[in-house]
């Protein structure tokens, strides 16, 4: 239903999530986080999909959690928060643990939990009107979404303290030039549309591995590492779809993967 403020649309190997509050610019209440999560688990549960793309309906992508609904809980706020960004942290662990990759469209502006959101992709996207603000302390917060995880990695601890602490707004092309996203698309529709059908030509179990590998590298020590890339490349070699790209570059052509 287009009132549903989280829409799931599933067409062939690729799963579109839409966060759909437009009017309010995406931002998150309980309702979304929740739906949120429902699409999460269909999509990791779901063994036929071969990519996800995230994205938002209309300017926004997201704009953080709903201050109109923090107001209203009053004293109440910080059991309110805990179920909130319980329910998000559910969501978001299983979109970058799932056995596909995932794709971000940032379709505008991302501030607080919806700059959290725009770091889980495994490629980003964003367009040239977006812009990238922690926000947390303009309302007396401290991060969650795994921000305080995902942002170090991806640009480094001084620039995470200058864009979380500092809250200094980032722009598109500052965002691809500093690693926060992927890149800037001049066409967004169709430059993400080319993206999805190139992750879901990919070998998905190859995929797979590859982001439990990258997952686990912060904390794993490198001979622990060595270790886990030996055993996944060996159980990789097993595949069908290894099988079908050492014959395909035998052969000079274009790989078929089928995710078996």
């Amino acid at each position: 239903m287009s009132g549903d403020p989280v829409l799931l649309d599933i067409d062939g190997p690729i799963a579109t999530i839409t966060l759909n509050r437009p009017a309010v610019g995406n931002v998150v209440d309980m309702a979304m986080a929740r739906g949120l999560l429902r699409a999460a688990i269909v999509c990791d549960q779901d063994a036929s999909l071969r990519c996800v793309v995230l994205t938002g309906a209309g300017k926004l992508f997201c704009g953080g959690g709903d201050l109109s609904v923090f107001a209203e809980a009053g004293q109440g706020i910080p059991a309110y928060l805990s179920e909130l960004a319980g329910t998000l942290h559910l969501a978001i662990a299983r979109l970058m643990r799932m056995a596909r990759p995932l794709l971000v469209l940032v379709n505008g502006p991302a501030a607080g939990a919806g700059l959290s959101l725009a770091l889980i992709g495994d490629v980003v996207l964003a367009a040239d009107t977006a812009h990238f603000t922690a926000a947390y302390g303009s309302v007396g917060l401290s991060p969650d979404g795994g921000m305080s995880w995902l942002l170090p990695r991806l640009v480094g601890v001084r620039r995470a303290q200058e864009i979380i602490i500092a809250n200094r707004r980032i722009g598109a092309q500052e965002a691809a030039a500093i690693g926060l996203v992927t890149r800037v698309a001049a066409d967004l529709p169709a430059e993400g549309l080319a993206e999805a059908r190139a992750l879901a030509a990919a070998p998905t179990a190859a995929v797979a591995e590859a982001r439990a590998l990258l997952l686990a590298s912060s904390h794993t020590p490198l001979e622990a590492q060595l270790e886990a890339e030996a055993r996944a490349i060996a159980a990789m070699g097993g595949t069908q779809d290894c099988r079908e790209g050492v014959t395909a570059f035998a052969g000079r052509r274009t790989p078929r993967f089928s995710g078996a």
